[in-house]
């Protein structure tokens, strides 16, 4: 990864070969999480996330704070304790989880099964709205107001 260190002793950046830096958050982790990502960024920078120990009883939700905060992409998950047990990041299959509905989330509860319908609807919905909005304008004269 590195070709050397710089004055500080941080890690010079091999651009010669392709690299991200991942930070690998634990499930259970919660607030510190994101107090903990704000410094490897700063120190290291990095380019994504991968969250850990979702097999247990732990949902990771403060993935979704470090992401939004970082503005870094979620990349992979860990469902279990081998290097086979990383899966592709699924976000509506995350989030599903988080909320408790869907196969993610067990989908056994009333309120689960209701909350998940109403969840379909209003992303059904928001398809429909995106397939019709107008299409911004980038032309200058159309963005100006009249005196």
């Amino acid at each position: 990864m590195s070709t050397g260190f710089d004055e500080k002793v941080k890690p010079i950046l091999n651009l010669q070969v392709p690299h991200e830096t991942l930070l690998v958050i634990d499930a259970a982790q919660g607030r510190m999480a994101l107090d903990s990502a704000k410094q490897w960024d700063k120190e290291i920078g990095l380019s994504g996330l991968i969250l850990t120990k979702l097999d247990g009883s732990a949902k990771g939700g403060s993935v979704v704070a470090v992401s939004r905060e970082l503005g870094l992409p979620v990349k992979l998950v860990g469902v279990g304790e081998g290097i086979d047990d990383l899966r592709d990041f699924e976000p509506e299959s995350f989030v599903d989880g988080l909320l408790g509905i869907g196969v993610a989330g067990g989908g056994s509860s009333k309120e689960g099964k209701a909350l998940e319908a109403r969840l379909t609807q209003m992303r059904k919905e928001r398809t429909q709205r995106a397939k019709t909005a107008p299409k911004p304008s980038s032309s200058p004269a159309a963005s100006a107001s009249p005196m």
